[in-house]
């Protein structure tokens, strides 16, 4: 067992008083001032005169901004969350440069998160109590859970959803227990719309569903919205009533996904599991609202940080890799198989396969073949299923369980996790579960 420092964000909710209210309404309104003018002052200058500016220069551009009869009411608030947000699009543009996410967008009042965020310089914690800077008392915070014994938050992010209920995270440093990366059980995880998750011991989580239980409600809420006359304060009213509903399906959904994720990371040292194109998956229009109600994407980060958290392993399987047509017995890979097809027999071995099972079991082996060797795990390419030339040995066809070529056969060095028989190259000697 050993002892590693990690930053945790605990999050809660408070009450505002109406000064505070309004003082922090404020504050989000110039941070979204602020990065949209520092975002078009970028646009233009590479627009213009292909300049790249820095944050240094958007910083010295605040403070000029301050001085001017029309924004001179970012003097008003505290400085701390101005200058966070040139950093927030500092490393937007950096994200942008590496290719790893699109442009810069502007900041909307109706569409963007309100939240501003405050450093150690802008807030005071005492004795439990949060007192923000150029704000009068301590914030009314909700304690639904004790922060961690002697929290020193590092930053403290506040933030107001559609349905108008107010939150603030502590970023706290915390000591956190971990587990030696050596043996202990593994599981191999399917996502799908039905089974939310297939383990590879054949257990099965049912998607619980959260957006289909309040369709009804939340369709007379979006009629009742539409009905209402633009701009009026009843409009408004029955806009919040809808994100009302949508964030009580939220919490339902993020409280049903930690719970499952925490039990996957406490109870396996290895998690394997599938890369999924969800952007793309979106753009089915007959399977959109169930792959948005499952949120695939969610457990995925849930796991990938809670895995770093507590010392596990956590191997992402290629998204091209036949997981769900290969059998896991023999390791044949079968022709096409539609989307309806929940179970079918291998015609090698003529072993049955639970389609979900049977892919959780293969992406299981796969992420045992990753973390045993390295590398990455892709599909086989080839159409006779024999490694040839290079592939021979490789972590692809170790991964995909294709037998290797003659003479190359070594029973002791397998990939951890595959049977073997004693006769290699017969049908039943290829791995198992490798």
């Amino acid at each position: 067992m050993g002892e590693h420092c990690v930053k945790r964000a605990y999050k809660y909710r408070f009450y505002p008083t109406v000064e505070q209210a309004e003082r922090l309404l404020r504050t989000f309104g110039c941070v979204r001032k602020v990065y949209n003018l520092a975002l078009e002052a970028r646009s233009r200058a590479w627009t213009e005169q292909g300049l790249r500016v820095s944050y240094g220069q958007t910083s010295a551009m605040l403070t000029e901004w301050k001085r001017t009869e029309e924004l001179s009411y970012l003097a008003e608030v505290s400085s701390v969350p101005l200058q966070q947000a040139l950093r927030h699009l500092q490393s937007a543009f950096v994200s942008f440069f590496a290719k790893r996410s699109a442009y810069p967008r502007f900041k909307s009042r109706k569409r963007s998160r309100a939240a501003a965020e405050y450093t150690r310089s802008a807030f005071t914690w005492r004795n439990g109590e949060l007192t923000l800077a150029k704000m009068t008392g301590a914030l009314d915070i909700r304690w639904s859970r004790p922060p961690p014994e002697g929290a020193d938050p590092s930053t403290v992010t506040v933030s107001r959803d559609a349905a108008g209920r107010w939150f603030v995270a502590l970023v706290v440093e915390v000591r956190q227990m971990q587990k030696p990366r050596v043996g202990g059980p593994a599981v191999g995880i399917d996502l799908g719309l039905n089974s939310l998750v297939t383990f590879s011991t054949g257990e099965k989580v049912s998607a619980p569903g959260f957006e289909k239980r309040e369709r009804t409600r939340l369709a007379r809420a979006q009629k009742e919205l539409a009905r209402k006359e633009k701009g009026s304060r009843n409009k408004a009213k029955a806009r919040e009533k809808v994100a009302r509903i949508h964030a009580t399906i939220t919490d339902r959904r993020r409280d049903f996904l930690h719970k499952l994720s925490t039990r996957i990371v406490q109870e396996n040292q290895l998690v394997a599991i599938e890369d999924l194109a969800v952007r793309n998956l979106m753009g089915n229009r007959n399977l959109a609202r169930a792959i948005s109600d499952v949120s695939w994407s969610e457990l995925r980060v849930m796991l990938e940080y809670k895995c770093a958290w507590y010392g596990r392993e956590v191997v992402v399987v290629d998204r091209f890799f036949p997981s769900s047509k290969t059998c896991s017995a023999c390791g044949l890979i079968r022709g096409p198989l539609p989307l309806g097809v929940r179970a079918w027999t291998c015609e090698g071995c003529g072993a049955q396969h639970d389609r979900d099972h049977n892919a959780a079991q293969n992406i299981l082996a796969a992420g045992q073949a990753v973390s045993a060797c390295g590398g990455r795990v892709s599909p086989q390419r080839k159409s006779s299923g024999q490694a040839a030339g290079d592939e021979a040995g490789s972590l692809m066809v170790r991964a995909v369980r294709v037998p290797a070529p003659e003479g190359q056969e070594d029973v002791k060095r397998r990939t951890p996790g595959t049977r073997w028989t004693s006769r290699p190259g017969s049908t039943r000697g290829r791995a198992a579960h490798g």
